[in-house]
């Protein structure tokens, strides 16, 4: 019986059933789940995940959902769909303080080289007032993260950041919540409004995703809650003290709504009919720079080659990006081949950094290689096989009740890595302006795709052993 479901479980992966896209996935057919709610119901059962759900989709609408587990631990709540809101964490940084970055920047009432002294005024003549927006959104200021104070004061944030020690913007890649905090009241000093309601009335109503909101008004009950809070309480706890609004954190958004945000900007800036973002704005947002020879890239809000590409998966192109929240939530969109994946989940193992990776790598490669089968882009005989291996491990592991594979601990910190960059320019290059001290980041008009595919074979090297 048991090697009777298993074959019946692999059957979707050797054979993919034929699928076009949708906005409304339950009225269409779609692409087997099989495989993803096998990730899913592994990653259970090793306690990494209380439940969670996946979308795959192209510019057109949602492909595949693949959900599994309820909304809480609370006996009757609902079971996960893709109408669930979750707390996405980090994803708060591309969803809501990117775009709104983006546009002002669009109608020129912004530049990249701004510098920080221009819309902070009380870093004037200081040796933070020579940052700018650029660097900021490329997490190359230099500055590391600091504590909100307990009255929740951005001026106090300000006066924290102005006596931290310093290296100096522009020599090197850290990634930190503070550049975003900052981006989040820069759209407010800007505009006047604070960053939900801009989001809200310049974003979300447009694109018709109205239940991603900071504070939403859900009941809490409804919504998916993350350790250590309840639903609709953000985890981040400066987010926390600024009043669950901040540029870095505190979103709340569903994989429904986050579908129809990946089709805005795979429809490159317009979607069903509406434009809400130029196309200029578009490809000025997903324009990737390098830093440390292009070891290390970054769109402006966005990753695209990083330590924190794990959604990237083995079939997402070079030209593809993404962003991952601490909360268990991932997005990843390739405009070359006109696909995205996001993952939601009940993150319950935090420490696990390393499967908690695998598992988003599992999931971006399984639907990628789904969709390319669909298209007759069926994957190299040997990734095949090695897919249809890892399947076969997922299933073994679900039929026998146990762990089958065990993983070293990888010491990474998810939101606290700093990889050292000495970024050097290039023939395009963004320069701040007079009296600039940090060194340029440099435009790439083609990615190094030959690093990133040795990087990819040493961590299948890695993971076979």
């Amino acid at each position: 019986m048991r090697v009777i479901l298993l074959i019946l479980l692999l059957f979707p992966l050797v054979s993919p059933i034929k699928a076009r896209a949708m906005v409304d996935p339950a009225s269409s057919e779609t692409i087997s789940t099989a495989n993803l709610d096998l990730l899913l119901e592994r990653a259970m059962s090793e306690n990494l995940i209380a439940g969670g759900v996946v979308v795959v989709g192209n510019h057109e609408g949602i492909i595949a959902t693949a959900a599994r587990g309820q909304v809480s631990g609370s006996a009757g709540a609902p079971a996960i769909t893709d109408r669930t809101l979750f707390d996405v964490a980090s994803l708060t940084k591309v969803i809501a303080t990117t775009p709104a970055v983006i546009k002002l920047l669009d109608e020129g009432r912004i530049s990249l080289t701004d510098t920080l002294s221009r819309w902070y005024p009380e870093l004037a003549g200081t040796d933070k007032g020579n940052i700018t927006i650029l660097h900021l959104m490329t997490h190359t200021s230099g500055l590391s993260d600091v504590m909100v104070g307990q009255g929740g004061s951005i001026e106090g944030l300000v006066r924290k950041i102005a006596t931290q020690r310093f290296r100096g913007a522009g020599t090197g890649f850290e990634y930190a919540d503070i550049n975003f905090i900052l981006l989040g009241e820069l759209v407010h000093r800007v505009t006047g409004e604070r960053l939900d309601k801009f989001c809200r009335e310049q974003i979300y109503e447009p694109l018709g995703t109205r239940e991603t909101s900071f504070l939403p008004s859900r009941d809490g009950n409804e919504i998916a809650p993350t350790s250590g809070t309840q639903g609709g309480v953000v985890q981040d706890e400066n987010a926390r003290r600024l009043g669950g609004v901040a540029g870095h954190a505190g979103l709340f958004s569903s994989a429904y709504d986050l579908a129809r945000y990946a089709r805005l900007i795979l429809g490159r800036g317009t979607l069903d009919g509406t434009r809400i973002l130029s196309e200029q704005a578009v490809t000025q947002m997903t324009t990737p720079y390098a830093c440390n020879n292009g070891r290390i890239k970054r769109a402006l809000g966005w990753d695209v080659a990083s330590p924190f590409s794990a959604p990237k998966g083995s079939y997402f192109s070079e030209a593809s990006f993404g962003h991952t929240g601490y909360s268990g939530s991932s997005i990843w969109i390739d405009p070359q081949q006109d696909m995205f994946v996001i993952m939601l989940t009940r993150r319950v193992d935090y420490r696990n950094v390393h499967n908690f990776n695998q598992l988003r790598r599992n999931v971006s490669t399984y639907a990628a290689a789904d969709l390319k089968g669909i298209a007759g882009e069926l994957p190299p005989p040997a990734e095949e096989q090695r897919i249809k291996a890892q399947v076969i491990t997922a299933a073994a592991t679900q039929i026998g009740g146990r762990s089958v594979q065990r993983f070293a601990s990888l010491k990474l910190r998810h939101d606290r890595h700093a990889a050292k960059c000495s970024v050097k320019p290039g023939r395009r290059t963004l320069q701040a302006r007079a009296g600039h001290r940090g060194a340029k980041i440099t435009k790439v008009a083609k990615n190094d795709a030959g690093k990133l595919r040795s990087a990819a074979k040493k961590h299948r090297s890695l993971s076979r052993s």
